[in-house]
């Protein structure tokens, strides 16, 4: 019996959909208790992802009218950017207790294969993904699968922390992937919502100054300087890539892509010195098309890029903490608005980040 069930709790909300495209609404569950090495939590608060939106789709737009159709089990539960406050702990579990909060590494694998055996959990072909393949954080309570997925977060803000789960380990496994970059090379940031705005606070935080911001939104554009972008574009700006060469001199050596459509992949490429990386993120979707000879002579990289490792996520928290990592534009709404909070966001009506309080 968890402590809440002692209390007189003994029911638990879980705000999923039935189906693809279908009402999120509440469904009630019996406060499960955790067994062995599970941990029992109780959601304090859950990041709202653009990838919740093509989840609830149920598919990514391939290009050519073509979809990659999504085969998780139903109903499904989503969130994966998480804090929570233990409730209870299975038998075998150690380094946790009642009472600690905690921030959820989401990316679970099996734990059998090639890629969990090198610590790459993101990376597995049978994944246990929290608010993906497993009930995730729209909901009160959320059963993790072993402590070690816990982090301590003590020093941060809670309430802004939770990004770092997706949004953050997202950013700085890509940013990763991608340096050193010397004095006169500039990277460019494509996208300025939420992704974009915490791979500048990032790349500011490292001290990297060259940096770009590139939206169509002119209030995210001037979030990207707030965020600590040197310059900021509209994609849309008649001959950029002769503009972005004469405002910033040097080379763009990189190209970070929170948008991942065929119209921001071309110009990703287009603003590529030689030797340039283009790392696409976004999930938009749609297709390549590029000649390969201009790949080859540029020696251009194009690096794909999925969430990160528990490694990445302990080494951002431990930055965030010795950098005192500034929160990216942060709206919080209470858990009961998670259907509204996904439309909105796939409307495009989300600034930064919407966080659903669950409570405390």
């Amino acid at each position: 019996m968890t402590a809440e069930q002692q209390n007189g709790v003994s029911d638990s909300r879980r705000f999923e959909f039935q189906e693809f495209g279908g009402p999120i609404a509440p469904q009630t569950y019996q406060l499960p208790a955790p067994a062995s090495d599970e941990v029992l939590l109780k959601v304090n608060y859950c990041g709202v992802c653009h990838s919740d939106v093509h989840l609830h789709d149920g598919y990514f737009e391939l290009g050519g009218d073509k979809r990659l159709n999504f085969a998780m089990p139903l109903p499904l539960t989503l969130g994966h950017e998480v804090i929570g406050t233990v409730v209870a702990v299975g038998d075998q579990v150690t380094g946790v207790k009642p009472g600690d909060q905690r921030l959820i590494y989401p990316w679970i694998g099996c734990g059998k294969c090639g890629a969990c055996q090198k610590g790459e959990e993101n990376l597995c072909v049978t994944p246990a993904h929290l608010g993906v393949n497993k009930p995730g954080g729209y909901a009160d309570h959320i059963v993790v699968p072993h402590s070690r997925y816990l982090l301590d977060i003590s020093g941060l803000n809670p309430g802004d922390a939770a990004t770092l789960a997706c949004s953050g380990l997202t950013t700085f496994s890509a940013i990763n992937k991608v340096l050193p970059l010397a004095d006169d090379q500039w990277i460019v940031v494509i996208g300025c919502g939420g992704l974009g705005q915490m791979a500048l606070r990032i790349l500011q935080a490292m001290g990297i100054g060259n940096v770009i911001g590139i939206d169509l939104s002119e209030e995210k554009r001037k979030l990207a300087h707030e965020s600590g972008a040197r310059h900021s574009f509209d994609p849309n700006t008649p001959k950029l890539n002769r503009v972005v060469a004469e405002t910033c001199p040097g080379t763009v050596q990189a190209a970070l892509d929170f948008v991942g459509n065929e119209q921001t992949a071309q110009l990703a490429l287009s603003l590529l010195g030689k030797g340039g990386k283009y790392v696409p993120v976004g999930l938009h979707g749609g297709e390549l098309r590029y000649p390969l000879p201009i790949i080859t002579n540029k020696a251009v990289s194009i690096i794909g890029s999925y969430v990160g490792t528990l490694k990445e996520l302990e080494d951002l928290v431990a930055f965030a903490k010795e950098k005192n990592l500034p929160p990216i534009h942060i709206e919080h709404r209470p858990l009961e608005s998670a259907a509204q909070a996904v439309e909105d966001l796939e409307k495009g009506q989300v600034a930064g980040r919407v966080i659903l309080d669950a409570g405390n």
